[in-house]
């Protein structure tokens, strides 16, 4: 067998871990942990998001958007200085790394590039 083992479980130290898509889960006690933290070096190096101007973003931050958007099917779209509250930091899709909640529009995803912490 050429395949790497499984690295054991965080949780109970079990070695029956198996993979399930993007996770590994252990069957003993239903731990779900991804993939790229059993990677070597994977669960040391964390990604930094920074704003438009240079700070860096957490999970809970609020942040104001520092220009305007178009927004697919809305006649309007996000004016700059619109405030978003309690973002959560993704690897989105196309560089859209804040997922956020915006009065008005719903769920919708965000590049960092594009707004600035409060």
């Amino acid at each position: 067998m050429t395949e790497t083992p499984l690295p054991p479980c965080p949780e109970c130290s079990s070695a029956y871990a198996y993979e399930m898509g993007a996770l590994l889960v252990c069957p003993e006690c239903g731990h779900e942990w991804p993939l790229a933290a059993a990677e070597p070096g994977g669960a040391s190096e964390e990604r930094v998001i920074k704003d438009a101007v240079g700070n860096v973003l957490a999970d809970g931050d609020t942040v104001t958007v520092v220009k305007g958007l178009k927004v697919k099917g809305s006649p309007s779209g996000i004016k700059a200085g619109t405030k978003v509250r309690n973002i959560r930091l993704v690897d989105g899709v196309d560089g859209h790394d804040i997922d956020c909640r915006i009065e008005g529009f719903g769920q919708m995803q965000l590049k960092s590039s594009v707004v600035r912490k409060v």
